[in-house]
């Protein structure tokens, strides 16, 4: 590498975000544990407040933070070197929410083949069941729990179905959006990426009606029911945060193509979150696997 490569490498300077960034993770952390906390009594909960502030923060550090980037970007400040260091970052910070819902999955796995059945008096552990609860039968979805709280399992079919298809639809479309921005299709390009990100409204707002649905009446799920409730919502509505995520990417890239952003040679930020998006879709095949069908 030459002492010119080397001299084109951009360093930008001291910023504040990472700061705004790490006091609103700890406000959405504090906000949304004491707020599920109390989430089933009846005691008014400062938590809510707490987690919309956090929540607020984020978004005015994402903004921020990533107005710099676009700015730079646009006025030429960013070489190979530094598209090179997006990419890898990009690629860790994916790998890093791998490993964040590896973590959940592997939870739903011990619950599923050695907790419950455990309960139940089965493997090594079989005084479990007859001292605590002999009267407990293990099943999964766990629909009543050994305290005797009864439930319903959600089933795969109707929306949850409906919402596979239009992730994996909307990960096409997707890819055919990145396929026009290479060849510098502009219409093509613009007309995709909107079909995508109405998508992800869509399944959004079916996730929405989902909850809704599992709350009501009729099936009793609620965040308490258990573990199978846990499980349900913590894998799931995690993975609908991160599809809110990838809209919001999405729709600032497209407000970027409409502006005249992005070139078939330098389109890292449409790439990004491209992949994200790519991601979430893979994330919820499994969900669909092995919370829905399995």
């Amino acid at each position: 590498m030459t002492t010119k490569q080397y001299e084109s490498y951009y360093v930008p300077a001291q910023s504040h975000w990472p700061i705004v960034g790490a006091v609103a993770l700890f406000l959405i952390a504090v906000g949304a544990g004491q707020y599920v906390s109390t989430l089933a009594s009846e005691q008014s909960s400062w938590g809510g407040w707490v987690l919309l502030a956090g929540i607020a923060l984020i978004i005015y550090m994402v903004f921020g933070w990533f107005g710099n980037v676009i700015n730079e970007s646009m006025a030429g400040k960013y070489s190979a070197q530094m598209d090179g260091s997006f990419k890898q970052g990009m690629s860790w910070f994916i790998f890093s929410e791998v490993m964040f819902f590896a973590a959940f999955f592997g939870a739903l796995f011990y619950a599923r083949v050695f907790a419950v059945p455990w309960l139940d008096g089965a493997g090594n552990n079989a005084m479990t069941g007859a001292v605590l609860w002999p009267e407990f039968t293990a099943t999964w979805p766990l629909i009543k729990t050994p305290d005797g709280t009864e439930t319903t399992g959600m089933g795969w079919y109707g929306l949850p179905l409906i919402n596979t298809i239009l992730l994996l639809t909307s990960s096409v479309t997707a890819h055919f959006a990145h396929v026009a921005l290479e060849q510098n299709k502009r219409p093509q390009l613009k007309a995709w990426l909107g079909l995508t990100i109405v998508l992800g409204v869509i399944f959004l707002s079916l996730q929405v009606l989902e909850y809704a649905h599992g709350y009501s009446d009729e099936m009793k799920l609620y965040l308490d029911s258990g573990i199978y409730g846990n499980t349900f919502y913590m894998l799931t509505g995690f993975h609908g945060l991160h599809v809110t995520l990838g809209t919001i990417m999405l729709f600032v890239v497209f407000l970027r193509v409409l502006k005249g952003h992005f070139t078939p040679e330098n389109h890292f930020a449409f790439q990004a979150a491209s992949w994200y998006w790519h991601f979430v879709d893979v994330v919820w095949v499994g969900l669909f696997i092995f919370v829905y069908i399995i």
